[in-house]
């Protein structure tokens, strides 16, 4: 049976088999890679045995208590008769009674709910001589003619089916965006000295092992400025309408992977020094991008830092992450003309952006989380010595 992987999933997609009929397994080892709407796991074998059947093929979408695999354990004792033919997941157990091993049902891990409406969203697997296959999507009623068949010459539809990690955030974002009331604000900021910062840190033997990035020095500055302003790092309490001020900023870097946009937070953030900061948000989107996000790490995030700049954007208007009071949209850093000293420079100019959750954080917080980044990016060397 799929197990019950807990964060009150009901469903996960088979993206791997690392086994086949026939195989042998040994007890814990790794038998398929699934992909649920938090991250991806590794199932391991609760017995060993030989693979039976696979219960769905790779692609496919089941649900919690369906069957995954079906083995035989090496331990199990020689059946009798009746042993035999008693039915196995509700069916006769095929061919003639003999010295065969019982084949067995074991659950993974747990049972867990099941909704037949839920089964019937999912790909539909068919049998057709022994193989099984995913059922071919309906042809779009532009490219039919009135007897059924489909229009020469006609250009079928690309249909991506939405799930996993991709329907998750979804799903998330809609719910975001139609619950709390959100407003923007944006400015440009001269980050020449922290792009020095991060030139003369690279150059140095010292930090040769830490991968110290631009999104590094603007992570710290966000959270000085959240030392500086700590109304902001606020939750909305909808049953007792109220504002819930939170003792730690777990800060939630958004991170692009192959299977869409997740969100996994550094817990206490606040509490790190810069170095600390440095690697465990490498860690965090190295993990990320390998689609291996613990679900603990997506849980309780407070504000969000999203880094349009990587994909030559220079600004936008982020919507939150849901429950968190605030995200910072950080920009392609670009050389502009730029006012020094009543003279035109040629600078490293950013601009950031801040969406909040409008009943946490009016526009005068806002403003101030914005200037006080923008500060320690002008002066990033000195901010951080006097931390």
């Amino acid at each position: 049976m799929l197990p019950d992987v807990g964060e009150g999933l009901t469903e996960a997609d088979i993206l791997l088999w690392h086994v086949e009929v026939g195989d042998s397994v040994e007890l814990d080892q790794t038998i398929v890679e699934i992909e649920t709407a938090k991250s991806v796991v590794d199932l391991p074998s609760p017995v060993s045995g030989t693979v039976v059947e696979l219960g769905a093929a790779a692609g496919a979408t089941i649900v919690v208590g369906a069957l995954l695999i079906r083995l035989e354990e090496k331990s199990a004792a020689v059946p009798t008769e009746s042993e035999l033919i008693a039915p196995v997941a509700g069916e006769p157990v095929p061919g003639p009674p003999g010295p065969k091993v019982q084949a067995r049902e074991p659950v993974l891990v747990g049972y867990g709910v099941t909704d037949d409406r839920a089964r019937r969203r999912h790909i539909r697997l068919d049998r057709d001589d022994g193989v099984r296959r995913a059922a071919r999507p309906p042809i779009h009623p532009g490219l039919v003619h009135t007897n059924g068949q489909a229009a020469i010459g006609a250009e079928p539809e690309l249909r991506t089916p939405i799930k996993g990690v991709r329907r998750a955030m979804a799903d998330a974002m809609v719910h975001s965006a139609f619950t709390a009331p959100h407003v923007t604000e944006w400015l440009d900021a001269d980050v020449t000295e922290t792009m020095s910062l991060v030139r003369r840190l690279r150059a140095d033997r010292r930090w040769a092992h830490l991968r110290i990035t631009p999104l590094v020095v603007v992570a710290r500055a966000l959270l000085s400025a959240i030392r500086r302003n700590p109304q902001i790092n606020t939750s909305w309490d909808e049953e007792a309408q109220e504002i819930v001020q939170l003792a730690r900023v777990n800060l939630g870097v958004a991170a692009a992977t192959p299977r869409g946009l997740v969100v996994p937070n550094i817990k206490s953030a606040d509490l790190l020094s810069f170095t600390e900061l440095t690697v465990a948000l490498a860690d965090l989107i190295s993990t990320a991008r390998e689609g291996r996000v613990p679900p603990a790490d997506m849980r309780d995030g407070t504000i969000t830092i999203t880094n349009i700049g990587s994909l030559g954007v220079v600004g936008g208007t982020p919507i939150l992450n849901p429950g968190e009071a605030a995200i910072l949209a950080v920009g392609a850093i670009r050389q502009m003309p730029w006012v020094v000293d009543e003279r035109i420079e040629i600078r490293d100019v950013v601009q950031l952006a801040l969406s909040f959750d409008h009943r946490l954080v009016d526009g005068a917080l806002g403003g101030k989380i914005l200037t006080d980044i923008r500060e320690y990016l002008e002066d990033p060397a000195t901010a951080i010595a006097l931390e």
